[in-house]
């Protein structure tokens, strides 16, 4: 129990960078579902944009999701947004800050997915081939409309046997591929200098602001950890309380069986402290809603 607490404690102290390594985590876990994953284009005319597109763009949003799942913050931005002003006011600089940390940890693994998927450019040529110029190519010029919308639908399947032997199957393969990695690496250049840009031009942002905002949020997310640990230990203590008392009609029988029940007043200290002359339901209920509609002030 001691570690399970020691570790518990170091999640709590550290909630920030754990954070960082799950969102690592499921970064690297989005290159491996990639590289593991069979793709299969159907190399028909109607259905290719759409299976491309769709690898592209769905996995990015379910590990979109998944990053927002596990981020404890969203919950607890999405609280702070929502209650009501009550005793203690909203500021909407700190759910600002809040949202933007958030969704800044939850596109790191989109991004990487569709990052690897455009240096691998197997999802964009399946999605363009149909579109691509023919007169641009050698090997389309003698067929018909409809042969040539075929045949470039096909070109993603390179087992296909009529193209197998069409040399300009390669041809746009490789203008695809080229392009799709451009658009790969231009993206990544454009993240590294926003990241770059804002690093090195934030110091010339009113700091003190920021450094409001981000403590803040902090007090709000360890406040709510606080508040549930404290909800936890009270309910405890009301459960003893009202099992000692259900217990307590039954003594005489209990001490038949040479079981003993604690003396009265015996350990009660602490209870009374935490519990404060809560005694039934209703006012555990009315203090809940007191937390949550009219927050004390700081």
């Amino acid at each position: 129990m001691d570690r399970l607490r020691m570790i518990f404690q170091y999640f709590q102290s550290n909630s920030e960078s754990v954070m960082n390594g799950i969102c690592g985590l499921l970064a690297l876990a989005s290159v491996k579902m990639y590289t593991c994953f069979d793709f299969s284009c159907p190399c028909l005319p109607r259905y290719n944009m759409a299976y491309g597109l769709g690898i592209m763009f769905v996995p990015p949003v379910a590990l979109f999701l998944c990053g927002l799942i596990l981020n404890r913050q969203s919950l607890v931005m999405l609280e702070e947004w929502r209650r009501p002003q009550g005793h203690r006011k909203k500021d909407l600089a700190v759910i600002r800050y809040m949202c933007s940390s958030i969704m800044q940890r939850a596109m790191i693994a989109p991004v990487v997915w569709i990052i690897v998927t455009l240096l691998d450019g197997k999802c964009l040529i399946c999605a363009f081939s149909g579109f691509v110029d023919p007169e641009k190519f050698v090997g389309f010029a003698n067929t018909s409309l409809v042969q040539v919308q075929q045949l470039l639908a096909k070109v993603p399947c390179k087992d296909d046997e009529l193209m197998r032997n069409n040399t300009s199957r390669k041809a746009v393969s490789r203008y695809l591929r080229c392009w799709s990695q451009a658009l790969g690496w231009s993206i990544l250049l454009i993240l590294v200098v926003a990241a770059f840009l804002a690093r090195w031009l934030r110091p010339c942002f009113d700091q003190a602001t920021l450094l409001q905002a981000r403590h803040w949020s902090n007090y709000i997310d360890i406040e709510q950890k606080i508040f549930e640990e404290t909800c936890c230990e009270h309910s405890r203590l009301f459960a003893h309380k009202c099992i000692f008392h259900f217990f307590e009609s039954m003594r005489q029988e209990i001490k038949l069986h040479s079981f003993s029940l604690p003396r009265e007043g015996e350990g009660a200290e602490g209870e009374k402290d935490l519990l404060q002359g809560i005694t039934d339901q209703d006012q555990v209920n009315n203090l809940l809603k007191m937390w949550y509609c009219e927050k004390p002030p700081l």
